[in-house]
């Protein structure tokens, strides 16, 4: 952009305000207009993002990747609004699956027992305490393979409470693991706005971690969830022995998802006792920062959720979190059965930082989408 129209952008969003120690009235820039303004024709909604592409934004410096991400953001979202989600195991533990992060696999001797589903109205009433503490998205866990696995009885519970929460003025998540296109369909008329099924990592580290279903089964959940008309979140876990190249990978296979995930969440390892993943060490910050970041450029209009292992970070960790892109976190003491941070702290954090709760079921700006997809779901 040439200077003078830096210069007619600079002019056009000058404020006057009253200087606090007198009356002189004094000019200052709106800068987050500025920025936004200038950036406005240039962000744009791309499926075509190559390996070198996600390469070569991943590997930015630091400083000059998360400034780019915080200019990106501002260009969808309101930069000062981050959204409280809760997250509710609904049916913990006794898993078939062999994931080998998870404290709820039946594989592993964990201190995680098997509890049945939650009854409706325990659930209800879960979600209106979260409702009262500023959530406006809950989300319900449920430790199976997925719905086949326990029969019709059990998946209408979990359709009740879908109806029951979406009748709370929330919006209503699940992750209940693998979904044929029926289920899905159920699940949409139930009223549900979100379904989680997170990759993980990239198709190439996969196998390591996961050997009970593929890379292949959770993309065929992802397209009947998004056949279905449901919102996907799909994200990934940071900290599971996996390289760059895998975490680059991982961010290029859901940046050329067409469209991409209405949500993205990024979580770090929590290790738990008697899992195969149980000696690992936590991640570097800055490899957080640089996922969260790249995260925001490639898909700009997607939220990005600072998951799990949130409880590991100090506020100004968080906030560098946030000044990259992320904006929602999840509240309340547990993350299904991992520990989570206090809600009183959070709470003091929002004031501290000037944050407020995102409302439920607001759209971002429309940011126009351009290129055709390198990679497709139905491929």
């Amino acid at each position: 952009m040439q200077p003078k129209g830096l210069l007619r952008i600079y002019r056009k969003f000058c404020t006057t305000v009253t200087s606090p120690v007198g009356s002189t009235a004094s000019t200052v820039p709106n800068w987050e207009k500025v920025v936004t303004d200038a950036l406005d024709p240039h962000v744009q909604v791309r499926s075509d993002w190559s390996r070198r592409d996600v390469e070569e934004t991943y590997w930015q410096p630091l400083h000059q990747l998360i400034f780019q991400a915080a200019a990106v953001h501002r260009v969808a979202f309101k930069a000062n609004q981050v959204q409280k989600c809760t997250l509710l195991s609904i049916k913990t533990g006794g898993c078939p699956e062999t994931c080998k992060y998870c404290s709820q696999s039946a594989a592993y001797k964990t201190d995680v027992k098997a509890e049945p589903l939650m009854q409706v109205e325990e659930v209800l009433r879960e979600a209106r305490l979260a409702k009262e503490r500023g959530s406006t998205r809950f989300c319900m866990g449920a430790a199976w393979r997925g719905p086949a696995q326990v029969g019709p009885r059990q998946f209408q519970r979990v359709l009740d409470m879908v109806q029951g929460v979406r009748a709370l003025g929330l919006e209503v998540c699940a992750t209940l693991g693998l979904l044929n296109a029926e289920q899905a369909k159920a699940l949409k008329e139930a009223g549900l706005t979100a379904y989680n099924h997170n990759l993980d990592t990239s198709r190439e580290f996969y196998s390591t971690i996961i050997s009970s279903r593929s890379f292949e089964d959770r993309l065929a959940t992802i397209r009947h969830v998004r056949a279905a008309g449901i919102q996907v979140c799909c994200g990934g876990i940071l900290g599971l022995g996996e390289s760059h190249a895998d975490r680059i990978s991982l961010l290029q296979t859901l940046a050329t998802m067409q469209p991409h995930p209405e949500s993205v969440p990024v979580n770090m390892l929590v290790p738990s006792k008697g899992t195969p993943l149980e000696s690992s060490q936590p991640i570097p910050f800055w490899d957080l920062c640089r996922m969260i970041a790249t995260a925001r450029i490639l898909m700009p209009a997607s939220m990005v959720r600072l998951s799990a292992g949130r409880i590991s970070l100090s506020e100004a960790e968080q906030m560098i979190c946030f000044m990259a892109g992320a904006n929602s976190i999840f509240t309340g003491e547990k993350l299904l059965t991992t520990p989570n941070n206090d809600l009183t702290e959070d709470d003091a954090m929002f004031r501290r930082l000037g944050f407020e709760g995102k409302p439920p079921f607001v759209e971002t700006r429309r940011i126009p989408s351009s290129a055709k997809p390198q990679i497709s779901l139905s491929q």
